[in-house]
């Protein structure tokens, strides 16, 4: 009897497989169609934007043009362009680039090879990162000691730096001004950590901050109180803890994993590194098909490799308690929480608003251009006069309001999508594979140009690690 249920659920896992495999490759082929139709989307002429790609500074005339449209074949039409190119994939061949006439494949994997370098690095970084900000709570936890009541605001702080900017700073201070590392460029081994700074440093903090979140739970099971009751040492607890933890974070960290590889456009485009997030962003911008198309797919793969390995890890590190569905989802054991930090932030930002409003954004003094933070101008002056406190302030109602709004959209959406692990799990990746500029310029083909265009493209890719957290804390 035990012998067939065995083997009843073999199948049933089998026959779910195959169904997933069968749902990643149909949306992977979805996406690869809209990719085909971004330049009649966008209801741009594809000829001339090839043009003023290859040569910005020669006139667009109809024989130039036509002559484009004959060497790129576009008067055939999308469908056509992408069945030729599908074609070519199963014999080996990705096409060649509308721009330089080379081979896409060679391109493609040179790019891919300098990325896979840089999400080695990045991932190092967030691995130390994440070991930082949790390391608190696994001393403490490990020696029954009381636990911090909530997770650290500078983990928090970390976390919400934009990569762009800390690759800014990053590279002015240290690598201008210090002198330290180079800055720009990609020849060698001490190119290397500047960007995998930027990179590392807030998807760290944000896996540390999830970790952070349930080794509490993990410390409160029965098993760490007979542990420490035995007298084991807190070492062996703490990690017997980190392997009841991180198959929740795991989920995340192939997502991250992908973002390092295919979503580091700006980090690249800041140090100048000819990696694939950068390849992809021009042959967006160009509307090279053939490099966005193989790149594109390049990263559809990599995504699902990726959450299969993590899937796999999580299977590895819980064992059959995982199949058999006996684990508890972990909670951080209830408390009061932690307000005054919280409470300070939001005060600070709410003056910083209030005092804002209060003054005239557009006011011009040409006497005062970029002139430092004074009385007068809290925050100094840009380069027409104008006060940037008064520039924040009204900016940031704007800007709060399409956050809390894209926020809360995220946020449903992920917890419903989560939910729903089958369905979700190939959206996920495939979304996360798709690069920040590329959902941009999709949704802005699609819903036109206007002022919540980006709201809407944020929007398309946020719910991922929502859903796939909520996955992973349900599984």
């Amino acid at each position: 009897m035990t012998g067939i249920r065995r083997t009843a659920a073999t199948l049933t896992d089998g026959r779910a497989t195959a169904l997933s495999a069968l749902w990643r490759a149909a949306l992977a082929l979805l996406l690869l169609c809209g990719i085909g139709l971004l330049p009649w989307l966008s209801r741009t002429d594809p000829a001339r934007t090839v043009l003023k790609a290859r040569a910005a500074d020669r006139d667009p005339t109809p024989e130039v043009l036509d002559a484009i449209r004959r060497e790129l074949d576009l008067d055939a039409g999308p469908l056509h362009l992408l069945g030729h190119w599908l074609g070519g994939l199963a014999h080996g061949d990705a096409g060649t680039s509308w721009l330089s006439g080379t081979a896409v494949a060679p391109m493609v994997a040179q790019a891919l090879g300098f990325s896979l370098l840089l999400m080695a690095g990045a991932l190092t970084v967030a691995v130390a990162t994440a070991g930082a900000v949790c390391a608190r709570t696994l001393w403490l936890g490990a020696r029954r000691r009381p636990l911090p009541r909530g997770a650290g605001s500078g983990g928090a702080l970390l976390a919400a730096l934009p990569e762009f900017l800390l690759a800014t700073v990053l590279a002015a201070v240290i690598g201008v001004r210090l002198g330290w590392l180079p800055a720009v460029g990609w020849y060698g081994w001490p190119w290397l950590p500047l960007p995998a700074l930027a990179l590392g440093l807030p998807v760290g903090a944000a896996l540390g901050r999830i970790l952070d979140d349930v080794l509490p739970g993990a410390f409160a099971e029965p098993w760490a109180k007979a542990a420490v009751a035995r007298g084991i040492p807190a070492g062996r607890i703490a990690r017997q803890a980190l392997r009841r933890a991180v198959p929740g974070v795991l989920p995340n960290l192939g997502l991250f994993v992908v973002g390092f590889t295919g979503g580091a456009v700006a980090v690249e485009q800041v140090f100048d590194i000819p990696g694939l997030g950068r390849l992809t962003l021009q042959a967006a911008l160009a509307q090279d098909l053939p490099v966005l198309q193989t790149g594109t797919l390049v990263l559809i793969v990599f995504a699902t490799a990726a959450g299969g390995l993590a899937r796999l890890a999580a299977r590895l590190l819980l064992g059959p308690a995982l199949r058999d569905g006996d684990l508890p989802t972990l909670h951080r054991p209830s408390g009061p929480p932690a307000r005054a930090l919280p409470l300070l932030y939001g005060a600070v930002l709410l003056a910083v608003v209030a005092l804002g409003a209060l003054r005239d954004p557009m006011a011009l003094d040409t006497a005062a251009r970029l002139d430092g933070p004074s009385w007068q101008h809290p925050f100094g002056t840009d380069a027409l006069g104008r006060d940037l406190l008064a520039r924040v302030g009204h900016g940031a109602l704007t800007t709060l309001a399409l956050a809390l709004a894209v926020s809360a959209c995220a946020l449903a959406a992920g917890l419903l999508l989560g939910m729903v692990p089958r369905l979700a799990g190939g959206l996920v990746e495939t979304a996360n594979a798709v690069p920040p500029v590329l959902a941009g310029l999709l949704v802005a083909g699609t819903a036109g140009a206007g002022p919540y265009t980006p709201a809407l493209a944020v929007g398309a890719v946020a719910w991922a690690p929502l859903a796939a957290h909520t996955a992973a804390l349900l599984h």
